[in-house]
């Protein structure tokens, strides 16, 4: 399985290197599946490999200059807030044995999982759906729903250990008018600003292995320059809807697991 696992930390970094995200919502089930880590260990295990790959990927990016500074402050002081605040009061609050509906055992790491795999499923829709984030309609341009958008990312980011690039390049393409190329850019520095931000607030939590952290982040690293070169040589437009198709097969899959299969 752990050969398995280290492969399948080369496919986290090729996708984001490819269609710029949806590599970071592969990390937990990876992490938990393949690793057999404890679902809330490989959340703050996801948060430190999709931060530093991100960071790692959006070096490109400022180099090209199609990165926001402002933007990234502006969109992710909420969403660090957010962050400190799920993986320091939310997370902790959720009890290792949540109920029991029948002979069904309801605990924080099923529930955890259930909701990544939701959030798979909404995620996938967006990578199957035909047009691109610069087709989609205008909303409303306030400041309070860019906080709001900042600060909903950092609850998913909080609790699942997920980036949220699905929900960041809608939201600074809709709500701030950045180009597609400047969303994508912007939002790899926010992912890696938030995730790396809420490694941070949950080292005193848990016991890291780093050794094997490391080595993980060393392969998902190796696949982001994969993908980025891969990117330049495959049409991104045609992978993006098979990857959706891939992870809504396996956020239908983790629901099965966690329900019906326990």
């Amino acid at each position: 399985m752990e050969i398995t696992g280290y492969s399948a930390s080369i496919l986290i970094g090729i996708s984001l290197g490819l269609i710029g995200g949806g590599g970071s919502i592969l990390t937990v089930p990876v992490m938990v599946y393949l690793f057999t880590v404890d679902t809330v260990l490989a959340t703050t295990y996801s948060l430190f490999v999709v931060g530093s790959t991100s960071l790692v990927g959006s070096f490109a990016y400022l180099k090209k200059g199609l990165i926001n500074l402002k933007t990234t402050l502006f969109f992710g002081i909420p969403s660090i807030i957010a962050v400190f605040f799920t993986r320091h009061f939310i997370l902790p609050s959720i009890p290792e044995h949540i109920t029991n509906i029948g002979s069904f055992d309801l605990s924080r790491s099923i529930l955890l999982m259930v909701f990544f795999a939701i959030l798979m499923v909404f995620a996938s829709y967006s990578m199957i759906k035909k047009g691109s984030v610069d087709e989609l309609q205008h909303h409303d341009t306030s400041i309070f729903s860019v906080v709001w958008q900042g600060a909903a990312v950092g609850v998913v980011t909080g609790l699942i250990g997920a980036g949220g690039g699905f929900l960041i390049i809608p939201a600074l393409v809709n709500l701030l008018k950045l180009p597609v190329k400047t969303a994508i850019g912007t939002s790899l520095l926010i992912i890696a600003v938030n995730s790396l931000a809420g490694f941070g607030f949950s080292l005193g939590q848990s016991h890291i292995h780093w050794s094997f952290l490391l080595t993980v982040t060393a392969m998902a690293i190796v696949g982001i320059f994969i993908g980025s070169y891969l990117s330049t040589k495959i049409d991104s437009k045609k992978l993006k809807p098979a990857f959706g198709w891939f992870v809504l097969v396996m956020g239908i899959y983790i629901l099965i697991k966690e329900t019906i299969l326990k």
